[in-house]
């Protein structure tokens, strides 16, 4: 970084942009294996979130390779860069006065802390989505699991490559046993829990 740069505060800031979203920014951070759920938790509970009213945006690990990481690969390196990238772009929507949705793999805990280490205290919240990888192996809904214990791919997370699990999420979720519902629940619980949402909030209705 250079040492000619210099930070520019602006008159309009984080606590105002959040008074006028009525709500509490925050990063909420789903971390697991591939095809642990992550995703699809993530996007059922910004549905809650956004039929409530609130004001959020999902940042979903696939769909980032797409654009804003397209020249990463998947060796160590580069997923740290990936989740470096993805860091800074939340810490930047959280400051807009947003609550951000990340569903990413992030294997390694040192790169989930930098990212908690860069936000405001209190507005980093980790989500462990628990799936057995005997689970994600039997779903693979990609076919990368098969195609990874194929050799077709490399350093793939569970296979050929670590996943380092939270030692202290704020929240986790054995998702090989609940349905979606339950596990949104069980967010929409602790984020009640905290005082992260308005009074009033409604539990979603269980999945038959």
């Amino acid at each position: 970084m250079s040492h000619n740069l210099v930070w520019h505060s602006h008159p309009v800031d984080q606590q105002v942009r959040a008074e006028q979203k009525s709500q509490r920014p925050m990063v909420i951070w789903f971390t697991g294996l591939s095809a642990s759920g992550k995703s699809t938790i993530a996007g059922a509970l910004e549905q809650i979130l956004t039929r409530q009213g609130y004001h959020t945006y999902l940042l979903d690990g696939d769909n980032v390779r797409h654009g804003l990481c397209r020249d990463l690969g998947f060796a160590d390196a580069d997923r740290q860069e990936n989740i470096r990238r993805v860091g800074e772009v939340a810490k930047l929507m959280a400051d807009a006065g947003l609550i951000v949705l990340a569903a990413f793999i992030s294997p390694f805990r040192a790169d989930r802390r930098l990212v908690r280490e860069i936000l405001p205290e209190g507005q980093f919240v980790e989500v462990f989505v628990d799936t057995p990888l005997a689970v994600c192996r039997a779903r693979d809904p990609k076919g990368l699991y098969a195609r990874a214990e194929r050799g077709e791919i490399r350093q793939f997370t569970g296979i050929d490559s670590p996943y380092e699990t939270p030692e202290r999420p704020e929240v986790r979720i054995s998702a090989g046993d609940l349905s979606v519902a339950e596990a949104v629940n069980q967010l929409l619980a602790y984020l009640h829990e905290v005082d992260a949402l308005r009074a009033g909030y409604q539990p979603v209705a269980h999945e038959a």
